[in-house]
């Protein structure tokens, strides 16, 4: 859908801040009809079975994940936690707030794990995921298998960085709909700090210096908007070939490297969910499905619905 530019400000004045195994408990939930293409682009499907998922997990006091919506280490950490069933508490972050990651960690980061029947405070995504999947007091332990060190994949997400950056970071924003952007603070700090490409951090951000203070706020914000307002259909087709290369390196649909879940999966799936927030992506049909069944394993929704 093209707007015109002065059209799409007037709308993100507001929205986007640009102006001036089941149990007793159960685990059942519904799969929101997907608004984005598949295309029949699928490489030959591997019948490979699905990932066992565990008893729901309910601990007395529950553990709380402090994440923001779109951070795809945040995604991480509650991607892996829905796998192995352990039921938490997720609190959203406003992009602005800083005291609250300070008072718990030290200083502003995501995503934070809280244990409170130990009293306990981590960081960093993979150390908080290695920690629930090799407690017992979270099920099963070492459900989640190691990364595999496969250099394809790890290529692939490189070549698509600058392209996934022009296509998504408006768009959070712009949505108006993510919990860390309800207010134009939130969306305006992070306008503020993530750059939009060609400009590289240092330029966008500045160093704190007077000889490089970085970009003038009111020209990021002119960006941003611009950005959101241009014909993504290049970018869109561009990323479509993307997808089709990216199919043929994933092993089944239920996880994308031999051997069952793992690390990569992770990783792999907490960076492509971002997509689902792009209008008109089309997917290939392997990729759909993996997309859609870690979905529904980890319980953690998609973007389809709020694409733009």
């Amino acid at each position: 859908m093209k707007v015109s530019l002065v059209s799409l400000a007037a709308l993100l004045g507001v929205a986007a801040g640009f102006s001036a195994a089941p149990s007793s408990i159960g685990n059942t939930r519904s799969v929101a009809t997907t608004s984005l293409t598949s295309v029949q682009l699928s490489s030959t499907q591997v019948d490979a079975a699905p990932f066992a998922k565990p008893p729901r997990v309910v601990r007395e006091q529950l553990p709380t994940v402090y994440v923001y919506d779109h951070c795809p280490f945040c995604v991480r950490v509650r991607l892996a936690m829905g796998v192995k069933n352990v039921k938490h508490l997720i609190h959203f972050l406003a992009n602005d707030d800083i005291a609250s990651p300070t008072a718990l960690v030290g200083k502003k980061i995501a995503p934070i794990f809280e244990l409170p029947e130990d009293n306990f405070v981590m960081g960093e995504s993979l150390d908080i995921i290695a920690k629930i999947d090799t407690d017992p007091r979270f099920g099963p332990t070492n459900q989640i298998l190691p990364a595999s060190g496969r250099k394809d994949i790890k290529a692939w997400q490189k070549s698509v960085q600058t392209l996934l950056r022009t296509l998504q970071r408006p768009r959070y924003v712009a949505t108006g709909l993510l919990p860390e952007f309800q207010q134009i603070d939130g969306r305006h700090a992070f306008i503020k700090n993530h750059q939009l490409p060609p400009y590289e951090k240092p330029e966008w951000k500045g160093d704190g210096t007077q000889e490089n203070p970085g970009m003038d706020m009111d020209v990021k914000l002119k960006l941003y908007a611009e950005a959101m307002a241009a014909d993504p259909t290049p970018l869109v087709e561009d990323l479509n070939a993307r997808l089709v290369e990216l199919d043929d390196m994933l092993y089944s649909e239920h996880y994308c490297s031999e051997g069952g879940f793992s690390l990569d999966d992770v990783d792999l799936w907490a960076r492509l969910r971002s997509i689902t927030i792009v209008s008109g992506v089309q997917w290939p049909s392997k990729l759909r499905s993996y997309m859609d069944n870690l979905s529904a394993l980890g319980d953690v929704p998609l973007y389809d619905e709020m694409a733009l």
